[in-house]
């Protein structure tokens, strides 16, 4: 695979971290795109799947050995700072309409969380995906398609105001949500969903079986702006 010469002009990135990345997952994500971006030693959990990465960014400080990728014609970008993570390192130098990362959940707490805290700092769409679970920024309006029963949590990064909901078994109809108050865990769907909240700051977290689901529902979103 080569390098891209424009990631902006890439529907989607496939974005690979250090953590747990299994064959199911990558099977998943390559349904949606098939240029990968590695941050760091995520090009080491790529190559247990035979796949070479379009691009390789990060600290470089547990990439098994970086001269290897160029010699492999792998484009590497050494951030030597260290006020940022890895993947938000990537998502500073990444540019495309949907980004899909894997390897950032589950693997260790604190990891997880800076993850969560990167994703509502940036704009634009990026899904990190988990082996049991999915999460996402929440634009302020968004429409699923999801199935009855479909577990659905909200969870405030900052101070956030439900102002319409519809298809959620607990409505959150002019709810104030905040990290230090009422969040919106383990609420479920009572069929196709629609959320309207009065700003930024939520995450979205659902099922790994409503990736599909998401990822049409955010395209439609960025089509329509």
């Amino acid at each position: 695979m080569n390098a891209l010469p424009d990631m902006a002009a890439t529907d989607t990135i496939l974005l690979a971290g250090g953590g747990a990345l299994s064959a199911r997952t990558v099977a998943l994500l390559g349904q949606f795109g098939s240029h990968w971006v590695a941050a760091d030693s995520g090009a080491d959990s790529l190559a247990a799947f035979d796949i070479l990465p379009d691009r390789i960014i990060g600290d470089l400080d547990s990439i098994s050995d970086p001269q290897v990728w160029r010699s492999r014609g792998v484009p590497v970008e050494h951030v030597a700072e260290q006020d940022s993570t890895d993947f938000e390192k990537c998502l500073a130098r990444v540019d495309a309409p949907l980004i899909l990362a894997a390897g950032f959940l589950g693997k260790r707490l604190d990891h997880t969380l800076a993850a969560l805290t990167a994703l509502v700092q940036r704009e634009g769409a990026v899904i990190l995906v988990g082996e049991d679970d999915i999460a996402v920024h929440c634009p302020p309006r968004l429409a699923l398609a999801l199935e009855a029963g479909t577990r659905l949590s909200l969870y405030p990064q900052r101070p956030v105001r439900g102002l319409t909901s519809r298809g959620l078994r607990w409505p959150i109809d002019g709810l104030a949500l905040a990290p230090d108050g009422r969040i919106g865990t383990s609420n479920a769907a009572l069929g196709p969903v629609e959320i309207a909240l009065d700003g930024p700051g939520m995450v979205l977290i659902l099922p790994v079986e409503a990736l599909s689901a998401l990822v049409a529902a955010l395209r439609s979103g960025i089509e329509g702006d």
